[in-house]
């Protein structure tokens, strides 16, 4: 039975060649139904028409084929059963065994001589109508001959004789292809069957499992046939992870149970065997080594912490499952990568429980800000040396060479879990909170030498994270006292400062050190204040001196200027922040911003912090004035507009075609607008004479100097005045009208364009025009 061919692609030539076969078949019996009638004619009266070839026959298609036999095969076997059920009482011994054996002979002999005349889907129909007839007689047998057997028993013997059977008979009749497959799933319950029967416990019915789906590898290793391998492959695969998943519960209910752990072990042994012996079943590789992690895993006995031990026991398995992978020269490669994969699934599942429990161990600290310098002991409370294995663990079994992950990816998720491990590594009950700030701190200037030499970036990204990270935690602890608060801050501070002088870093690394470093200057003359006994807000003005110091070094800063100034423009946000609740100390605050910002702005390449010292000029006149109890409207608006229009002047010196909206306009409506509101609400006469006469020369400056933007805004602001002092007396006059005056006065102005309307537009037209020409 040997061929050159594979298998799936002789059998298509053979499928190929029998369609073929089936429609010669019919061509030739259309052509003898012709010749047949033809000749039963008495006279001959036509010249023999040609009959179509072969190839334009119309054969019934093998869907519909199909469907057919399965529908006879189905009701047939329902007549088998019906029969079974109830007229089988009604014959004798003799008569029953009779009818059995005959339909059961005709069902299995029928699809030899169907077979021979090539109707392959009718011998599948009739042959699977046989089997079931198999499985009727076995429960006859039972129900007349053995019925005081127990039923699980007999079910366990008659799966294995008819699994036999029907293996003999798919081999005999090799152009079947329903009863291997058949065979091959009556197999699998005999094992399962007699475990149930003999009472066997979960571990042993798992066992019972797992020893059925190593006989269906088996099975399919060494059966070439395409009908056993493909549903042996399946049923192993089914049953084999089904005896995973009951160890794997089995383990979890019962820790340091052996019997789970052994189930697993043997789980393990069998995917390798699978993966090692068939190029193709990577997956089994996997699933074997993911359960000989969990095996080990399931040794850890019941204790305190032991679900925290049991996970560092599995990752622990995982690290050396990878380190084996990796060394053993002599594995397959589908077994070492399947190895692989289960070592860093497992790993990656491990590290991020870890880094779970690390954050909410970490955010624990944000506690004492509900009470700074209280010089309480904190409370060290944590999952213990457990966690710190577990994460360590898992950053081995990452970096190991030659993994399923990208390098860079690898490499700086093992340099964040050894982080994570080793800086909760000191959280423990009873630990001085000395020596935790002692440790963290040497975890955290680890990593952050590590950010610094790091030679690949994504290295030194994450390590530096891990440092700013560290530090930020510390730095909450440490604010539980005031030494613990200027010790971490000093020590953070300056080395941040020596990460941002460090040339061999990374630009973006070094830039991060310095923004670490102004903030931790800040964070300590914030510090320094509440030590000195200031109030907020006079803190606020010392913190003024860390931009100061950053603007006059600004120079000599190098490439980390810009992350520098950035975070003196943080602190002086700050700065702004801290004296909001005090308006003389906010103005003097806001005027001493804007003289630094004016100074940088002296350098040629920050020439735009110069309107910012503008606007923080006039916000601090602002404040001044509200803390005075000023409340005239234009006491806030006329500094803004004269610095506007001295800014707007100097750009139309530098660009005459530039437009008079961007020149003057916002300059004139910081003023004109606010006033004009404030008209509206206020009862006295010198605001709208005062803004009237200002609006008057806004315009006729517009006019004369041909600028659109002063002429429409003085224009507008002035026609808005003349109606607010004009409508008193236009109320009165309206009200002493008689009612019907109004409408007639409308109708006549309605008229009066609707006559004029052509000249009207031209002259609209003609204004428009003449706005256009304006700048």
């Amino acid at each position: 039975m040997d061929s050159p061919l594979p298998p799936a692609h002789e059998l298509a030539l053979i499928d190929g060649e029998l369609a073929q076969l089936d429609a010669r078949r019919m061509y030739l019996l259309a052509r003898r139904d012709w010749l047949l009638r033809f000749l039963a004619q008495p006279v001959p009266q036509a010249v023999p028409q040609a009959v179509p070839r072969p190839a334009q026959v119309q054969a019934p298609k093998p869907g519909a084929q199909n469907v057919l036999l399965t529908l006879g095969a189905v009701l047939l076997a329902v007549a088998a059963l019906a029969f079974t059920l109830l007229s089988w009482g009604s014959l004798g011994i003799g008569g029953r065994s009779a009818v059995l054996a005959v339909l059961t002979g005709a069902a299995l002999a029928a699809p030899v001589a169907l077979l021979r005349r090539g109707l392959r889907s009718t011998a599948e129909a009739v042959a699977g109508v046989g089997l079931l007839l198999t499985v009727l007689d076995a429960y006859a047998v039972h129900a007349v001959g053995l019925s005081g057997t127990d039923g699980l028993r007999y079910a366990a013997c008659a799966s294995a004789v008819l699994a036999g059977l029907w293996a003999g008979y798919g081999t005999a009749l090799g152009g079947l292809r329903l009863p291997l497959p058949a065979a091959v799933g009556a197999a699998q319950l005999p094992l399962p069957l007699a475990a149930a029967v003999a009472g066997a416990d979960p571990v042993w019915a798992g066992a019972a499992l797992l020893a059925t789906a190593a006989l269906d590898a088996a099975l399919a290793a060494g059966v070439a046939r395409r009908a056993v391998r493909v549903p042996a492959w399946v049923c192993a695969g089914v049953l084999g992870g089904t005896a995973l998943a009951v160890g794997l519960t089995l383990s979890l209910a019962r820790p340091g149970a052996a019997g789970p752990a052994l189930l697993l072990a043997a789980g393990g042994l069998l995917g390798v065997a699978v993966a090692w012996r068939e190029p193709r079943a990577a997956a089994a590789a996997v699933a074997g080594g993911l359960a000989a992690v969990s095996a080990a895993g399931a040794l850890v006995p019941v204790g305190a912490g032991s679900v925290w031990w049991a996970v560092a026991a599995r990752v622990a398995a995982a690290l050396a499952l990878s380190a084996a992978a990796v060394r053993a020269g002599a594995v397959p490669e589908q077994v070492r990568r399947g190895l692989l994969r289960a070592g860093a699934g497992v790993a990656a599942a491990g590290a991020l429980a870890g880094l779970a429990a690390v954050a909410v161990v970490l955010a624990s600290r944000a506690g004492v800000l509900r009470e700074v310098w209280a010089a309480t002991t904190p409370h060290q409370d944590g999952p213990g040396p457990a966690l710190t294995v577990t994460l360590l663990a898992a950053a081995g079994a990452l970096w190991l060479p030659g993994g399923v992950l990208p390098r860079p990816v690898a490499g700086a998720a093992a340099v964040g879990c050894a982080w994570a491990g080793l800086f909760v590594a000191p959280v423990l009950p009873g630990l001085a909170p000395a020596a935790v700030f002692a440790a963290q701190l040497a975890v955290t200037a680890a990593a952050g030498a590590a950010a610094l030499r790091a030679p690949a970036r994504a290295l030194a990204f994450t390590a530096g994270g891990c440092a700013a990270a560290g530090a930020l935690v510390v730095s909450l602890a440490a604010l539980d006292g005031r030494t613990a608060t200027f010790a971490v801050f000093g020590l953070l501070g300056v080395g941040c400062a020596l990460g941002a002088a460090h040339r061999a870093a990374a630009a973006p690394v070094r830039a991060g050190c310095a923004v670490g470093a102004v903030g931790y200057a800040a964070a300590t003359v914030v510090a320094l204040g509440a030590a000195a006994g200031l109030a907020w807000p006079w803190r606020a003005v010392a913190v003024l001196a860390v931009p100061a110091v950053v603007a006059a070094l600004a120079p000599r800063l190098g490439p980390v200027r810009v992350a520098a100034e950035g975070a003196a423009a943080g602190a002086g946000a700050l700065a702004v922040v801290l004296a909001a609740g005090d308006a003389p100390v906010l103005a003097l605050v806001l005027a001493l911003a804007g003289v630094l910002c004016a100074g940088a702005a002296l350098r040629p390449e920050r020439r735009a912090l110069g309107g910012v010292a503008g606007a923080l000029f006039v916000a601090a006149a602002w404040a001044r004035l509200a803390a005075s109890g000023v409340a005239v409207v234009e006491a806030y608006t006329l500094p803004v507009s004269v610095l506007a229009l001295a800014v707007g002047v100097l750009r139309r010196r530098r660009d005459p075609r530039a437009s008079s909206w961007v020149s003057y306009g916002p300059g004139l409506g910081a003023t004109l607008l606010p006033s004009l509101v404030a008209v509206w609400s206020d009862p006295y006469w010198p605001r709208p004479l005062l803004l009237g006469a200002g609006a008057l020369a806004v315009t006729l400056a517009g006019a004369h100097r041909r600028l659109r933007a002063p002429l429409l805004l003085g224009g507008a602001t002035l026609a808005a005045v003349a109606l607010h002092e004009l409508a008193p007396y236009v109320v009165q006059v309206a009200g002493l009208l008689p009612r019907w005056v109004p409408p007639a006065l409308a109708g006549l102005l309605l008229l009066a364009v609707g006559a004029t309307y052509e000249k009207r537009l031209r002259q609209a037209r003609r204004l428009r025009e003449a706005l256009g020409r304006l700048r």
